[in-house]
């Protein structure tokens, strides 16, 4: 079985993809004491916080691959909202990593706007010895009800003909929906259904074939932006639930949250698609098997 090591892992999600491809996640490493609970609680790992900007490559497991989903926050458009899209300095680490760990290849996930920070690109996707392929948009609606684009890199030392994912039937929106979802609908929902906020909210119809908005970490924080058309409620909408939210990521049921809501949120919304992972995972595996076979 193949050993990867997974950084930046948040939760997990990404983690159960690759697991579901048949790989071995043998190191996890996350600096969020929260999500290390998440993943004990789920995976039976002993994943503890630790921030990679101060560890040391030589005391991590040798791996046949690496995987880094390092945070996004500073490359995604949004954050020019907040006049935050500087790009940062983590990807130095995930570089430093592969620099000194030398796996036989890896994987970058990230959203499409890393792409306007060349440095980073560069960092990223010149790296001597590797041969590297990127993938962009990776659309997630052709597996799941959600709007969400991501970008990944794949580096190996042999070529390869990496393939992109096979769209497949998608589930439906309404397929994930509660039909008793433990919801709470704070007052400022009815505020923005008003006009109150520069925005009004994104509301989707499951019975109109809607898919959701992207999920967003935040959520928590204001549950307004994104609802679901709903007409057992006042209002004829809703907020999505956590365990809705973590279904329209791919994740499955069996996998619990024991913590806050507004913690499970953010985990989500900074997680990645499963279905994502398990696409990654299974070309990691047709590239042990075939190396340059085309």
């Amino acid at each position: 079985m193949l050993n990867i090591n997974s950084y930046f892992s948040g939760a997990g999600l990404f983690d159960i993809g690759l697991m579901q491809a048949g790989l071995n996640i043998q190191q996890s490493f996350e600096l969020d004491a929260i999500a290390c609970k998440v993943q004990r609680d789920n995976f039976g790992t002993k994943t503890k916080p630790v921030d990679i900007s101060k560890k040391l490559v030589r005391d991590d497991a040798e791996a046949d691959w690496m995987v880094f989903t390092y945070p996004c926050t500073k490359y995604s458009p949004i954050a020019d909202i907040h006049n935050t899209r500087t790009g940062d300095e983590l990807f130095l680490h995930a570089l430093r990593h592969i620099a000194i760990g030398n796996p036989e290849g890896f994987t970058i996930e990230n959203v499409p706007g890393m792409k306007a920070f060349p440095v980073v690109m560069e960092a990223m996707t010149k790296l001597p010895n590797y041969y590297i392929t990127t993938f962009c948009p990776i659309e997630s609606d052709i597996w799941l009800p959600q709007k969400r684009d991501r970008l990944i890199i794949m580096a190996s030392k042999k070529p390869f003909n990496w393939r992109p994912p096979v769209s497949r039937k998608a589930k439906k929106l309404i397929d994930i929906l509660e039909h008793e979802p433990r919801i709470t609908i704070p007052k400022y929902v009815a505020s923005r259904m008003n006009g109150a906020y520069r925005d009004l909210p994104i509301i989707s119809d499951p019975h109109n074939n809607d898919i959701a908005p992207l999920c967003v970490a935040h959520y928590a924080k204001d549950k307004s932006t994104r609802l679901v058309k709903d007409k057992r409620y006042p209002l004829g909408v809703r907020p999505y639930s956590v365990r809705e939210y973590a279904r329209l990521q791919g994740v499955p049921d069996s996998f619990t949250f024991n913590c806050s809501d507004s913690a499970a949120y953010r985990m989500i919304g900074n997680g990645v698609p499963i279905p994502a992972g398990e696409w990654v995972g299974k070309e990691i595996n047709r590239y042990f098997e075939k190396g340059t076979q085309q």
